[in-house]
């Protein structure tokens, strides 16, 4: 990562800061906010840029031998940007002997292979001591709401008891007297039979 010659000086205030506290300006205290945020979006890209490096490594490395070239090449890379050679990656290297740079990528990846057995055998053998606490953290302990205080454990509170069922609304009363048809609001009149006609003309 690469600074400019503005974020230099940002990061040169910061530090003179850090080193003699002292009151700091509002646009220092700005510059060092945007700073921050600048570095933690760099960091984020450089792992979204290893990410992807990583996919199209192991895409190569399934295609192999006919990805040889390209799988070699993004292994470099890969081993430049920090990455730590792989069962996988010293298999397929193994395979790919015959080809002069497959070779000597193998010899390099073995070597970072045993280095990093290594390491991790000599930090298991050594015991690591706790980190001591520094003198200005102690005093929190004595404070109210420090590491030491326990917070008080407050009594279970019981549920809330449920509300007894209330009886239901009765509805509205029977009528007493039935509603008439309209049968019986409008009787038809039935008609007078022919005969009963010839009659009375």
């Amino acid at each position: 990562m690469a600074f400019g010659a503005e974020e230099l000086r940002v990061l040169r205030r910061a530090l003179a800061l850090a080193l003699h506290p002292g009151p700091a300006s509002a646009d220092d205290i700005k510059d060092c906010h945007r700073l921050a945020e600048s570095f933690d979006e760099a960091l984020r890209e450089g792992a979204r840029l290893r990410a992807f490096l990583m996919a199209d490594l192991v895409r190569y490395r399934a295609a192999l031998p006919g990805t040889v070239a390209g799988y070699l090449a993004l292994l470099e890379e890969a081993l430049a940007a920090g990455h730590r050679p792989t069962p996988d990656d010293l298999a397929a290297l193994r395979a790919l002997r015959g080809n002069p740079g497959a070779a000597a990528l193998l010899e390099r990846c073995q070597d970072l292979a045993e280095r990093d057995v290594r390491a991790r055998l000599a930090q298991g053998a050594r015991k690591v001591p706790a980190p001591a606490v520094p003198a200005c953290r102690t005093r929190l302990t004595a404070l109210p709401g420090g590491v030491a205080e326990e917070p008080e454990k407050k009594p279970k509170e019981r549920p809330a008891e449920r509300p007894a069922p209330q009886p239901a609304t009765p509805g509205p009363a029977a009528p007493k007297r039935p509603i008439p048809t309209p049968g019986e609001v409008f009787p038809r009149r039935r008609p007078t039979p022919p005969s009963q006609q010839l009659a009375a003309g």
